[in-house]
């Protein structure tokens, strides 16, 4: 029978952004007060995940908040030729301003606003629901370069992204810039119906998580918003039903899964022990938990 149009209609509506907005408002400003250890230094503050992307759902209630730090920066050189890496080691200077005490100084700057409501996680910086705000995950970064050619410091090509450091020691490494814009891109491409496809998939997820016949953690939103990059455009429109059954058929029957991409188009999608990709046995639960929901409906 399938799911019906109507409930794909209302699982592909936006959650409310104005109380998101205002939490992401509130804690911008505490980072950016001029009173911070890192005042006058060079950084951003930005949201990144769906409220960040527009793909947010009414079930979402936190809001990710990315501080950047620019004036210092990590590197991977691997793909630079000798000579390359012979240049970029000549033209290093090693930062005096060290990934932890900017971690202690960003904690600092939002305990002095929020008070006991401010925890540390193993990746992110919480903040806490209270009153009309939503709970906050911040995250402490600094510039990340994957280089490409290094001859000097105004002669190189790199792409950009951000790293942290879990409180394991393991340094992550994203491009929330590239996964947003190429999921905007996308989503203009597919004639607007790349976005709303992504929400109906999360709350499928949530139907299929409420009935026990999905783990709960096993399919994040980020990689959802993934797999539904890679599926062609033309495989979208006209309708939910229509765009649903043509994205799992090609997924589940064309498409190379080893050789599908993250929407930053930096990593693989499906990849087994790597933080940045999607276990592939949980990718398949929860295609096939999709599936059967919907065969069943």
């Amino acid at each position: 029978m399938g799911i019906p149009e109507s409930q794909l209609e209302i699982w592909s509506h936006q959650g409310s952004i104005t109380q998101s907005s205002t939490t992401y408002n509130t804690v911008k400003s505490a980072l950016e007060a001029t009173n911070t250890a890192y005042h006058g230094k060079n950084y951003k503050v930005f949201l990144q995940g769906s409220y960040g992307n527009d793909t947010n759902i009414y079930a979402e209630s936190d809001v990710d908040v990315v501080i950047q730090l620019d004036d210092v920066y990590y590197s991977d050189i691997t793909e630079l030729s000798p000579e390359d890496k012979k240049a970029y080691d000549r033209a290093f200077i090693p930062a005096s301003y060290t990934y932890d005490q900017y971690k202690k100084d960003v904690i600092a700057a939002l305990e002095v606003r929020f008070g006991s409501d401010v925890k540390t996680g193993g990746k992110a910086i919480a903040v806490a629901a209270n009153g009309g705000r939503r709970k906050a995950d911040v995250i402490a970064a600094m510039q990340f370069r994957r280089y490409w050619k290094f001859r000097g410091a105004y002669d190189s090509i790199y792409d950009e992204g951000i790293c942290f450091f879990s409180a394991a020691g393991e340094r992550i490494v994203n491009y929330p810039k590239q996964h947003s814009e190429n999921l905007t891109r996308k989503h203009q491409s597919s004639n607007t119906w790349l976005k709303p496809m992504v929400r109906v998939l999360k709350n499928l997820r949530g139907r299929l998580v409420a009935d026990g016949t999905l783990k709960v953690g096993i399919a994040p939103s980020y990689y959802i918003e993934g797999l539904l990059y890679n599926v062609p455009n033309e495989k979208f429109g006209s309708s939910y039903v229509d765009s649903f059954i043509n994205a799992m058929n090609w997924i589940q029957t064309e498409a190379d899964k080893s050789k599908l991409v993250c929407a930053n188009e930096q990593y693989y999608l499906l990849w087994e022990g790597a933080h940045t990709s999607w276990e592939r046995d949980d990718a398949e639960a929860f295609i096939e938990a999709a599936i059967r929901l919907w065969n069943d409906w």
